[in-house]
């Protein structure tokens, strides 16, 4: 993995794997990511497109014989206004026009990607009724790297119904493709030049294709899966950070005793403590506690803090893999041949689960910021205060706190939960939303800011090891030292949490 100037973590194709299978059915978190990267293709088995080919025959046949909602009738508060048989298309086309209101800035062409991966998979669980060709046109999309232009402001965790539309224009040919550019969300692509790759065909748009198309939280799902592929990486980075302050200050491994977490069987603590015992070597049952009877909560708390935070991941990617492979589309066009409208679309699980991440790392942080403190203080450490090595007065890592404090109060709002929002819309029809766009953008707010607490917190404990008579010979204290600058006079720490930020998804690995 590698990190971006941004603070994103990028995965890197596999050796000789270059494509992420798209059926309806396997999706996850990684395969969302690769081709958000544009590290994969998208491969699309013909069995997935014949599924979704069998749906749209399914809605033909249905629409033929009574009303569906936004195919043979108006949407929202207009869903008893009947629409005239011979002006499906022509209403399905003011669909989209009316919906593609977004505003705010242009989102990144790696959230887009994500949306049109997440979209494309959704679809091909054969529920939706659209027709198989705006599937392969999402597909190759991908495959060209060029995009739709989406403004920021639209969904409201009942469907990203702004976003869609705009993408709905781009495949019909009303709206020009992008193509990523360094910086922004792209550049327009409206036509071919000689020697590049050629534009995804426009669709035509037929009976009950646009509300099909409408009828997801895609875009939600994919900043979510980004969001929580890096929030991944910094939980498991987490480990050896935390476990090199632990060393620092010579702590007590009773905290991280197998026998504890025995006693409280929870699965997140439980692998915090194994985590940080792998990572220095300890024994499951270590004798003897280290130099205190009892340390601050910031290393003894730790296994119940970070642990509840794994769980809230693992629950949060439970809740993605499982989004991004069903069909949500209302109405549903189930196997059982019959239509069925429902609120499958409402992302209530989504945006909880957001939210509880949110929360959980946010404890995890103000814990590492805790031994960033500690780190820095001489009764703990028994080390100069603030680990500063030159003349007496000297500030060392105080400045440190400062930093990382100011990135947890970004976390700190990030964690106020989307879902308690509330909205009335459409004549009152739809009295309730789950934002769960707004968890999502929060969460990757609040991942951004994570990064910077952690390499604050690693940059302070890799100085501290470095001043101790025996730094302990554990490997990631050998690779964090290998990263980060040994001097320790007064200076500029930027460069220091840069580069320890980008040491983060190393430490993941270990």
């Amino acid at each position: 993995m590698d990190t971006t100037a941004d603070g994103t973590t990028r995965v890197p194709p596999d050796a000789g794997d270059t494509r992420v299978v798209l059926d309806g059915r396997g999706l996850g978190l990684t395969g969302i990511v690769r081709l958000a990267d544009a590290a994969a293709d998208p491969a699309v088995p013909p069995a997935a497109l014949q599924r979704v080919r069998h749906a749209w025959e399914t809605a033909g046949g249905l629409a033929a014989t009574g009303l569906l909602y936004g195919r043979g009738t108006g949407v929202g508060a207009h869903r008893s206004v009947p629409v005239d048989p011979d002006d499906e298309t022509g209403h399905g086309l003011r669909l989209l026009r009316s919906h593609a209101g977004g505003a705010g800035p242009l989102l990144p062409a790696r959230q887009t990607r994500a949306m049109l991966a997440v979209r494309a998979n959704q679809l091909l669980a054969g529920g939706s009724g659209i027709h198989p060709a705006f599937v392969t046109a999402l597909t190759e999309a991908l495959r060209l790297g060029v995009h739709p232009a989406i403004n920021e402001y639209g969904g409201l965790g009942t469907g990203d119904l702004t976003a869609l539309a705009q993408t709905g224009l781009t495949l019909i040919g009303e709206r020009p493709w992008l193509t990523s550019a360094a910086e922004g969300g792209g550049h327009p692509r409206p036509d071919t030049p000689p020697g590049t790759p050629p534009l995804p065909a426009p669709v035509t748009l037929g009976p009950g294709d646009a509300l099909a198309l409408l009828s997801s939280n895609a875009l939600a799902l994919g900043r979510a899966a980004l969001a929580a592929h890096e929030a991944d990486v910094l939980l498991r980075a987490g480990h050896a950070v935390a476990a090199l302050s632990l060393a620092a200050v010579s702590g007590s491994a009773e905290a991280f005793a197998a026998e504890v977490h025995a006693l409280r069987p929870y699965p997140g603590p439980a692998r915090a403590a194994a985590e940080v015992r792998r990572l220095l070597g300890m024994p499951e049952r270590p004798r003897g506690a280290g130099r205190r009877i009892q340390d601050p909560y910031g290393f003894r708390a730790f296994p119940q803090v970070h642990g509840a935070a794994l769980e809230a991941f693992d629950r949060l990617r439970r809740i993605i893999e499982v989004e991004v492979n069903c069909p949500s589309e209302n109405p549903v066009f189930a196997p059982d041949g019959r239509a069925y409208h429902h609120g499958g679309f409402f992302a209530a699980p989504l945006g909880q689960a957001l939210d509880a991440l949110n929360l959980a790392v946010l404890q995890t942080a103000q814990l590492s910021a805790a031994r960033l403190a500690a780190l820095g203080r001489t009764d703990l450490t028994g080390l100069p205060a603030f680990l500063a090595a030159g003349p007496a007065g000297s500030s060392g890592t105080m400045i440190l706190e400062y930093t990382a404090n100011s990135a947890l109060a970004e976390m700190r709002s990030c964690a106020a939960p989307a879902s308690a929002g509330h909205a009335v819309l459409s004549h009152g029809l739809e009295e309730a939303a789950s934002f769960a766009g707004q968890a999502a953008r929060q969460t990757g707010r609040s991942v951004a800011a994570h990064v910077t607490v952690l390499a604050c917190e690693l940059v302070a404990a890799v100085r501290a090891l470095r001043l101790l008579p025996v730094p302990p010979p554990v490997p990631a204290f050998a690779v964090a030292a290998a990263a980060l600058p040994p001097d320790t006079e007064d200076r500029p720490l930027t460069g220091d949490v840069t580069a320890a930020a980008e040491l983060l998804p190393v430490l993941a690995t270990l």
